[in-house]
């Protein structure tokens, strides 16, 4: 029997997996993130760590968990875990990739359509009393979406979700920029790879989908919003480091760049202040990509996979590390 230490409830099935197979369960059951203490001392005699991508898990807590076989996160990313440290102290990490990709696709494309046709000042407006009368340029005029240019940073399973939708859903031309150039994709979707600079000039809607590295921060910074279209929607749903949000909100402000719709934040949970003042174009997502029910089970069912098969001496199925 093996300890498997969890910093979240799990559902119910999948911790019945666990014990089932003989394996004990320990959970932190409170409201919100576990406390580095609780952490530290869960970890203390676990054999298998379940977090998420909120949870720091860093070499001290590695060393901490001296019995420690498999960390298994509950996210496709896993910069909060320090993954160097877990493969020098021979503990398997392991993320939850392709089970979260339609959904987060789909939330993509719903902050897309948002900021795009305005639905979230609609919404207010309707609420508010303040339902708009009919005219050619009455307000909350919003912006076409069918048959413009998406332009996709980063071709990954997410990028390339979002532009099947674009293409094959909505007319779409597909510009991508991704560290290698996608036969799949130009083949499916006639999707163009081209420069950064290209991309960002040439497209009217820019979805971002890499991950956060050293290389990716502040990759959207004043620079990149000054080579946008004027009437360009930038989406974020990836990691909020990706997008300099100071320079961000002065685009937005100066007219630089059209809207927004973002699902991640520089310093999550908090938002730059500036940016939730403004509203024109602009939605903001609690980082919401992967919650759907079925989505959230099937990454708890592959983490527990994951934990199950390196418990049981084998190879976890997506193992980073």
């Amino acid at each position: 029997m093996a300890t498997v230490f969890s910093t979240t409830t799990l559902y119910e099935d999948q911790a019945d997996r666990l014990r089932a197979a003989g394996h004990r369960l320990d959970l932190h059951e409170s409201v919100g993130p576990i406390d580095r203490e609780e952490l530290l001392c869960g970890v203390a005699d676990a054999e298998a760590l379940v977090c998420l991508l909120t949870d720091r898990i860093d070499e001290e807590i590695l060393r901490a968990g001296g019995s420690l076989k498999i960390v298994a996160n509950v996210a496709v990313g896993y910069e909060n875990i320090d993954v160097e440290a877990a493969s020098q102290l021979g503990i398997m990490v392991t993320n939850t990739p392709d089970v979260l990709t339609e959904a987060t696709a789909d939330l993509t494309f719903a902050l897309l359509l948002a900021a795009a046709r305005r639905i979230a000042e609609a919404d207010r407006a309707v609420r508010e009393g303040r339902f708009p009368a009919w005219s050619l340029d009455q307000p909350l005029l919003g912006l076409d979406v069918h048959g413009k240019t998406l332009g996709i940073v980063g071709m990954g399973r997410i990028g390339t979700a979002v532009a099947r939708r674009g293409a094959l859903g909505f007319g779409m031309p597909i510009l991508y920029h991704s560290r290698t150039w996608h036969e799949d994709a130009a083949r499916e979707l006639e999707a163009e790879y081209v420069s950064f600079e290209q991309l960002l000039a040439g497209s009217d809607f820019v979805s971002i989908h890499v991950p956060k590295t050293t290389e990716t921060r502040h990759l959207f910074d004043a620079d990149a919003f000054a080579r946008m279209k004027p009437t360009a929607i930038l989406i974020n749903p990836a990691r909020g480091s990706v997008v300099d949000e100071a320079a961000l909100v002065d685009a937005l402000e100066a007219g630089a760049i059209a809207g927004a719709g973002l699902d991640v934040y520089e310093n999550e949970p908090t938002v730059h202040p500036k940016l939730l003042a403004l509203t024109e174009r602009i939605v903001l997502a609690p980082h919401l990509g992967s919650a759907t029910r079925e989505t959230r089970h099937a990454m708890a069912r592959l983490a527990v996979d994951n934990v199950l098969g390196v418990l049981r001496g084998e190879l976890p199925t997506t193992p980073v590390a």
